[in-house]
């Protein structure tokens, strides 16, 4: 998995790596599997070392269908959300099977522990982990399907196995050649081989060249299938009423309004609420407009954004507990020529995607089934089984295409799936319950508020000398099945990930970064970058005010600190070139610059700024990736593009804050993201390297915020350290 650059012949046996080859619609199916799958970790975690296999949870499978027809359908164990794996995954299998490319298709796998992620131990999209993890198996089962189709063709020609190769769908023997639809039946018949080797990365001819999407025409035609989408003959719609606090109940309701309006057929109460069953969307929102709820708003009917932040400040005042030390940062910072004290915070963002949640569930005497778009099927499925006291194998899971994740459908509590499974089990009848976009920004599991404390002492040389760091957030791990394994000493990894392993600390020889963890009765979850989305911020602007401090250029100053870290480097020198980042800009443009690196991957954004009578107008953003192996070019420009748009929205406009316990934003009216009529123009470059794979949906975003207020201190004069920039220059 990490040496992608060169051939790798598997001693893999029978046993262990062919669970099956069956004849089923016709075709050739490949069942495949890596031993030693390790136990969930987040991306960057170790493993625990252990001789004890059975704690670890199965080895992951996934499958691959030769058809009569020729078709070589590929089984997706990961959830398809609009970052290109339905593409990127069977371009690993194509290039070994040497497989027609008009030929292939791709579904989505069903939920089971035969699919659970090479890394995590369990069925889950995230921690933009999907293609270097099935990097090595997507291949080895495109390898291994086509040594048994040759094995096939062999046979019936009479010849040997040497003497026949493989191209574009078909064996060929000198003028002879056998389609793969040809040779499907024959080869489930063929001993399945003990060792594969893969292809030489000089004679791929799929892997590394811009490919378009397998998904693109039927999401354009419309005729692509998302959780909304699902319908059948009986199925009802929910609408769910929330309490307007969280942690609040239902005292009583009145009902009898809601009864009148036409198409609905039920109202129940849920743990969640009240959900009212209707013939479709329209009667069951006017059904749930009609309710009449007394709440009981619970022990956070207080929340106050004003208050949470001021109980931060306090917080942050004093050290939290320890996330990373070196020498003695007092005793240095005394000695120190000059110093950088800052504060800086970031609010709690909704993950927004462009398709609201949505889930459909029937249940059956003694089995269930759930339509969805989901990134993470196995606490779904244990969720919905533990609710109606069946088995998980007894739930099955039918993943749609996600209209956006962001992480909101990665959720450990299994929110929206469990609910809906309620409202299904209440109402006695098939239902798909529907959030409206209102639902969605005022529902919870928003990326925490987090407050940064730090106070910088430089040397003579304007170099960091001494560092103390603080942060007050919200952990997104406390209170999951996750917290026992992936909370140490009190502290929350994705908290300070980007700050307490900055390689910028590297380079200080007296540092101390420390976490205090807030419990706000807010629900929390990862959102698009998870932790890196809060830190890289605050880094990143902290090294620019170092550089003004110093009075050096901003990109010298980050070399200076990066020297030890090509990387890093290899991004940023990359960016700033194709930025011109010497070159003067028109009168009233300004740069700014940032680098980072989050889930493997190296990333440099430059973004060239205005600001009019208080107006930041972003002009263009120039990335540069580093993410190693770049499997679809294309793919991999479309998710940074996407990183800038979802980072400059966060950035500018979005915040969710609280007033009397309530979420005070509603829609996209009030809870902005970016529009099409303020995109800059967007510059994607990639780092030719042979490095370790790294992921690419979340690590364009890091930079994006700091580039652009640092680019908007060099326009003004005024240190952004407040997100979102909002009307803060007017």
């Amino acid at each position: 998995m990490n040496a992608p650059l060169k051939s790798q012949p598997l001693n893999i046996s029978r046993r262990t790596f062919i669970k099956a080859t069956a004849l089923i619609a016709g075709g050739l199916v490949i069942a495949f599997t890596i031993p030693q799958a390790k136990r969930f970790l987040m991306p960057g975690a170790k493993p625990e070392a252990t001789g004890d296999e059975s704690k670890k949870l199965p080895a992951p499978n996934a499958f691959l269908r030769v058809g009569t027809d020729n078709t070589v359908t590929v089984m997706l164990a990961h959830s398809e959300m609009g970052q290109g794996i339905w593409t990127t995954l069977p371009m690993l299998i194509a290039e070994e099977l040497d497989a027609d490319w008009s030929k292939i298709k791709v579904e989505h796998a069903s939920a089971a522990p035969d699919y659970a992620h090479t890394a995590y131990g369990m069925q889950i999209t995230g921690g933009s982990s999907t293609t270097w993890s099935e990097f090595d198996r997507y291949r080895q089962a495109g390898a291994l399907t086509r040594a048994i189709l040759i094995s096939a063709a062999a046979q019936q020609l009479d010849v040997s196995v040497e003497s026949l190769k493989t191209e574009n769908g078909f064996v060929i023997s000198g003028d002879q050649k056998i389609s793969y639809g040809d040779l499907a039946e024959a080869a489930t018949k063929i001993e399945t081989p003990k060792a594969v080797t893969l292809k030489d990365p000089k004679d791929w001819k799929v892997i590394g060249k811009a490919t378009k999407r397998l998904d693109g025409a039927e999401k354009i035609n419309g005729t692509a299938i998302f959780g909304q989408d699902i319908h059948f003959d009986g199925l009802m719609t929910a609408m769910v009423v929330r309490s307007p606090v969280f942690g609040g109940s239902v005292r009583k309701f009145d009902a009898s309004a809601a009864k009148q309006i036409k198409g609905v057929h039920k109202v129940v109460q849920i743990p969640t609420g009240v959900a009212v069953i209707a013939d479709n969307y329209w009667a069951a929102k006017k059904g749930r407009d009609a309710l009449k709820v007394d709440w009981d708003l619970g022990p956070n009917a207080g929340l106050d954004s004003k208050a949470l932040l001021a109980d931060f400040r306090k917080k942050a005042a004093s050290p939290g507990l320890n996330a990373a030390k070196a020498g003695d940062s007092k005793v240095a910072m005394a000695k120190a020529e000059k110093f950088v004290e800052a504060e800086y915070t970031l609010p709690y963002l909704a993950h927004s995607p462009m398709e609201p949640l949505n889930c459909t569930v029937k249940i059956d005497t003694d089995t269930c089934e759930i339509w969805t778009g989901t990134q993470m099927q196995t606490t779904d499925q244990q969720a919905a089984a533990k609710i109606l006291g069946l088995k998980p194998e007894q739930i099955k899971i039918h993943t749609q295409f996600l209209g956006g994740g962001f992480g909101r459908r990665a959720n450990p509590a299994a929110d929206f799936v469990s609910e809906a499974v309620h409202v299904a089990k209440a109402a006695e009848m098939p239902v798909k319950t529907v959030w409206s976009r209102e639902d969605d920004v005022k529902g919870g599991y928003y990326r925490p508020m987090y407050l940064h404390k730090a106070k910088i002492g430089l040397d003579n040389n304007g170099m960091p000398a001494a560092w103390e760091h603080v942060a007050v957030g919200q952990s997104i791990i406390v209170g999951t099945p996750f917290e026992a394994f992936m909370i140490k000493d009190g502290i929350d990894a994705t908290s300070v990930e980007g700050t307490a392993d900055s390689p910028y600390l590297k380079s200080v020889p007296h540092y101390q970064v420390s976490l205090h963890t807030a419990k706000t009765g807010i629900p929390v979850l990862w959102w698009r970058s998870v932790g890196h989305s809060h830190t890289a911020f605050v880094m990143e602007s902290l090294i620019d005010e170092l550089a003004h401090t110093a009075k050096k250029d901003p990109l010298e100053y980050r070399r200076a600190l990066l020297k030890d870290h090509p990387r890093h480097l290899a991004a940023l020198n990359l960016a700033a070139e194709k930025a011109e980042w010497h070159k003067p800009l028109p009168k009233g443009v300004f740069r700014g610059i940032a680098v980072h690196e989050s889930f493997g991957s190296f990333v440099a954004q430059v973004a060239e700024v205005s600001v009019e009578k208080g107006e930041v107008k972003v002009h263009r953003m120039v990335s540069a990736i580093d993410c190693g192996l770049a499997v679809n070019p294309d793919s991999l420009k479309a998710q940074m593009e996407s990183s800038i748009s979802f980072g400059l929205g966060a950035a500018m406009q979005s915040e969710i804050t609280f007033k009397d316990g309530m979420v005070e934003q509603s829609n996209f009216h009030d809870y902005q993201v970016m529009r099409m009529a303020a995109m800059p123009k967007v510059e994607v470059f990639i780092v030719p390297s042979t490095e370790k794979m790294g992921g690419v949906g979340e690590p364009g975003l890091p930079p994006v915020a700091p580039a652009v207020t640092n680019a908007i201190f060099a326009a003004t004069g005024k240190r952004i350290r407040t997100l979102p920039i909002g009307n803060q220059l007017v």
